[in-house]
């Protein structure tokens, strides 16, 4: 059995260390009230602008770069949102592990992807082990600005305009962390651009009369030109769905600290116990083997005497 003093200290030590926790999860507590409205609050304009997209070139036939690039080009643009602290939980190791199975799997394709990184904790990660980084931003994960988000929108949209040619992309991703709620949050994985098309189940909805025809006509017309209409467009639809994405995993940062600090606070008291009741049965076998020891003194001194 450990000695007193070794268990006296270590209960010191982790009674620290519970304070430290307890105070990270209310600060995070307190935050996660204002991350988790301003993410909420900026999910329907994306939703707007992003269904608009959607509808525009699902009922256009067009040959915009928003919906298509360079398809012998095999460089693509991958962005991952990590932490700028730890003490997260597994918020940044997942981030890193979605990013590198994406990565893998764009590789086993043919492809070659350029890694942009949010987030010391990202940054820190693949510098240490000698990973290309195409370009970094760290700082404020936690309450992300529209200046970072400008700053990474513009990096990748300048990356996917490039030409071939001169070094650009064919295609952009996002791995980020989904807030859905305070305990669930997920990993996912966003084809930003081009924008996949959805088109609805025409045979579904129509019946044999359907099956004449596979055109969808516009419904849309455009000033002054249809280029000029998608190019204003195309950088707000990209600082958008990033801005969304940074909002979104600023939350999910905040919630996963607040649960792993809860869990840690948690685990440092059960661990106070634990070392309170060694501690105490160390004093219960002290003063035992004292009395023995006294008591079998007294025993021989009477015999002695006898």
């Amino acid at each position: 059995m450990a000695s007193q003093l070794a268990l006296k200290s270590r209960i010191v030590s982790t009674g620290s260390l519970e304070k430290i926790f307890n105070a990270q999860e209310m600060i995070a507590a307190s935050h996660i009230a204002q991350a988790r409205e301003v993410a909420l609050n900026a999910k329907p304009y994306t939703d707007a602008i992003f269904d608009a997209v959607q509808t525009l070139v699902s009922h256009s036939h067009i040959a915009h770069p928003i919906v298509r690039k360079e398809e012998d080009n095999p460089r693509v643009a991958v962005l991952a949102l990590t932490a700028d602290r730890g003490m997260a939980g597994a918020y940044t190791s997942s981030i890193i592990r979605e990013t590198e199975d994406l990565l893998n799997r764009l590789e086993g394709a043919g492809k070659e992807p350029e890694l942009f990184v949010y987030g010391r904790r990202g940054v820190s990660y693949y510098k240490y082990r000698n990973r290309p980084l195409a370009q970094t931003w760290e700082g404020d994960t936690e309450k992300p600005g529209v200046e970072v988000a400008d700053a990474i929108s513009r990096a990748l949209l300048d990356a996917y305009m490039t030409p071939a040619d001169n070094g650009g992309v064919c295609e952009l991703y996002i791995v980020y962390t989904e807030f859905i709620n305070m305990v669930v949050q997920k990993v996912r994985v966003l084809r930003m651009l081009p924008v996949e098309i959805i088109k609805s189940d025409e045979h579904a909805a129509g019946g044999p009369d359907m099956l004449e025809s596979q055109h969808v006509m516009p419904l849309y017309s455009f000033e002054p030109s249809l280029d000029e209409v998608l190019d204003a467009v195309l950088p707000k639809y990209v600082r958008s769905r990033i801005h969304e994405c940074l909002l979104e995993a600023a939350a999910s940062e905040v919630a996963c600290r607040q649960n792993a600090m809860h869990t840690a606070t948690e685990n440092a008291r059960d661990l106070i116990n634990d070392l309170t009741r060694k501690l105490n049965a160390s004093r219960q076998a002290s003063i035992t083997q004292e009395l023995t020891e006294i008591i079998g003194s007294a025993d021989a001194l009477n015999k002695k005497e006898e």
